[in-house]
C-alpha cells in the first residue's frame, strides 16, 4: 500500500499539474519554508575552504539524472589533462559506523553504498564516504589535485569552488514544486546560480558501452542483446531509462523495478527460467557475491556534446590551475 502511494506521488511530480499531490500542501507549507531558510542561513555563514579545489556535481530534484556517468567522464578527463582526481560521497545506502571511510577493493557496497563502490571499482581513484562531506574532503585535501563531490549541492557546510548542475533532459524539474508536492529539493532559482548546467539528453547522453558478465567479468558485444528476451533488473532513480536502453539495443525486456539503492537478495534475481538477467552496474556492485554465468550488467558512459565538453574543459582547467 505504502509503495503504491509513493509511486503515485512521484508520478504526479512529473505531470503538468500536481493532481492529488495538492493533498500534501499542508506538509509543503512546513517543508518549503525550512528549505528556503536553510539556503539563506548557509549563504550567511562562511564556507570551509581547502587547499584543493572542490567541484560539486549534483541536482535540485529527487531521483537519478545521470550524475554517476558524468563523474566518470570528469575523472577520466582530469587524468587526460595530467592531474589526479578524488571523489567524496555521502555513501547513501551504506551501513558503515565509522567515518570518514576510504573505499577500497575490500570494502563491500553494503558498507560504503552502491555509487561510491561503483566509482571506486570503475575508476580506481581515491573515494571517501562520509555523511559530513566537509570531513571527507579534508581527508583528501592536498592528496589529490581536485575533489569531485558526488551530489551535495544542498550540503552547504562543504566549501566549493564550482558547481555543476545535472538535469534529467526528459523530466526536467517536473511540476516545479518543492517537496513533497513536487520533486524539487530547492527553488528553481537555484538552477541559475551554478557554474555549469548540463542536461542529460542534449548536453550529454548516457550510452551503453559494454555488456559484462556479472560472474566472471567477460565482456561481450552489445549485439548479443538483439532479439533476446531478458529479465531487466534496476534499483536506480530512473529505471525507465535503463529499460528503454535495452529495448533500443533490440532486447525484449521483462521489467523488474526496485526502489533506488535497493539491497538485493539472491532470490530477487531468480525468475524460474533460462532468460539472461541484465542489471545496471550500480546494482551489480551489490549483487557480485551471488551472481551466476547467466547474469550480466550494462556498462554505460557519458558522451558530451562539443559545446558542453568545451565548457567543462574550461571549468576544469581554471580549477586545476588555481589549485596548483
Amino acid at each position: 500500500m505504502l509503495q503504491r502511494l509513493t509511486a503515485a506521488i512521484e508520478a504526479n511530480w512529473y505531470r503538468p499539474s500536481p493532481g492529488l499531490n495538492w493533498l500534501l500542501l499542508p506538509l509543503w507549507l512546513i517543508a518549503a519554508p525550512l528549505i528556503i531558510r536553510k539556503r539563506k542561513q548557509a549563504q550567511q555563514q562562511p564556507a570551509a575552504t581547502l587547499n584543493t579545489p572542490v567541484a560539486v556535481i549534483g541536482n535540485i530534484t529527487v531521483g537519478g539524472t545521470g550524475k554517476t556517468p558524468l563523474i566518470t567522464y570528469l575523472v577520466d578527463r582530469v587524468r587526460k589533462l595530467g592531474y589526479e582526481p578524488g571523489i567524496i560521497s555521502r555513501g547513501y545506502g551504506g551501513n558503515s559506523k565509522t567515518f570518514p571511510l576510504m573505499v577500497t577493493q575490500a570494502v563491500p557496497a553494503q558498507q560504503c553504498g552502491d555509487e561510491p563502490k561503483l566509482l571506486q571499482q570503475r575508476l580506481n581513484c581515491p573515494v571517501v564516504v562520509d555523511p559530513v562531506r566537509k570531513r571527507a574532503a579534508e581527508l583528501l585535501d592536498n592528496q589529490v589535485d581536485i575533489i569531485f563531490s558526488d551530489d551535495g549541492l544542498q550540503h552547504y557546510a562543504l566549501g566549493r569552488d564550482a558547481e555543476i548542475l545535472v538535469v534529467d533532459g526528459q523530466r526536467q524539474f517536473g511540476n516545479g514544486w518543492l517537496l513533497p508536492v513536487g520533486p524539487l529539493r530547492e527553488p528553481l532559482s537555484r538552477a541559475e546560480q551554478v557554474d555549469v548546467r548540463l542536461d542529460n539528453g542534449s548536453d550529454f547522453t548516457v550510452v551503453a558501452s559494454n555488456l559484462i558478465n556479472a560472474h566472471n567479468g567477460e565482456c561481450r558485444s552489445l549485439e548479443l542483446l538483439s532479439g533476446q528476451k531478458v529479465h531487466a533488473v534496476a534499483g536506480i532513480g530512473n529505471p525507465s531509462r535503463f529499460f528503454d536502453t535495452l529495448q533500443q539495443l533490440g532486447a525484449e525486456v521483462i521489467r523488474h523495478e526496485y526502489a533506488d539503492h535497493y539491497q538485493f537478495k539472491p532470490q530477487d534475481l531468480q525468475f524460474g527460467d533460462d532468460y539472461p538477467v541484465i542489471m545496471t552496474e550500480k546494482d551489480w556492485v551489490k549483487c557480485s557475491g551471488f551472481t551466476d554465468l547467466n547474469m550480466w550488467y550494462l556498462a554505460v558512459d557519458a558522451q558530451l556534446e562539443d559545446g558542453a565538453a568545451k565548457k567543462i574543459d574550461q571549468l576544469l582547467l581554471s580549477l586545476l590551475k588555481a589549485g596548483n
